[in-house]
């Protein structure tokens, strides 16, 4: 009999009519489902038990929901993490995915739209752990798929999953254009319903953590194109 893989996935919610009703549509999916009410306890539980997915309220009782995924980012966890909240704006957005979300969902939302948001991340986790390559670029700098690791010169860069993985993309074809439909599709999801707004949010963190680190590489936009990755002057 072939095992089945079962996704731990972390709730964090205060609220108990938006938590039950989610925590019993992810339990009838398969999913194994652990909720938090508060964002200090979420920080800990994740170091912990590393789930595979974070839904992360932004309005908590004892932190603010951007401070909790920027504690669990830069404590090291690169699962994926879905933030809802009625913040709906745009400028909301950014700033979610600045701190380091994978995605942002707004309320009231459907369970089966964030069923499918957590699925997408799911099958784009599952693709990068298959994928064993080893890019070292002429720079040094070393992307390892299988550790899901960027070093440089014995140094790692810390990065979230989606950093990781726009980087082994562009990585994957140096000194060449990847166009952004290209990149949302192999990092995100061919379904993916939000806006192409991420990918940017995404790109301004991964050249930010290239630089401060003085790698040789650099992200260039084309225009109107896409992306591409080379060896700086």
């Amino acid at each position: 009999m072939l095992a089945v893989m079962v996704h731990d996935v972390l709730v964090v919610e205060d609220e108990e009519d938006i938590a039950v009703p989610l925590m019993r549509t992810l339990e009838r999916e398969g999913y194994e489902v652990t909720r938090v009410s508060g964002g200090a306890e979420a920080v800990s539980r994740v170091v912990d038990d590393s789930p595979a997915v974070v839904i992360l309220d932004l309005g908590l009782p004892d932190m603010d929901g951007l401070d909790v995924c920027r504690q669990m980012r830069a404590g090291g966890y690169d699962g994926g993490i879905i933030m809802v909240t009625a913040r709906a704006g745009e400028l909301d957005r950014v700033v979610g995915l600045d701190v380091g979300a994978d995605d942002y969902l707004a309320k009231p939302f459907g369970l089966a739209e964030l069923l499918a948001r957590v699925r997408a991340l799911l099958r784009r986790s599952s693709a990068a752990a298959e994928d064993t390559t080893t890019v070292v670029t002429s720079s040094g700098l070393k992307i390892d798929a299988a550790s899901r690791r960027v070093h440089l010169n014995d140094k790692e860069i810390a990065l979230t999953a989606k950093e990781f993985d726009v980087l082994a993309v562009l990585a994957s074809h140096h000194d060449k254009v990847v166009p952004r439909e290209t990149l949302m599709n192999q990092v995100w999801d061919q379904n993916w319903y939000g806006s192409t707004k991420t990918l940017d949010v995404t790109i301004g963190r991964l050249r930010s953590k290239l630089e401060a680190a003085e790698a040789g590489e650099k992200v260039v936009a084309i225009r109107g194109v896409g992306f591409r990755l080379e060896t700086g002057s």
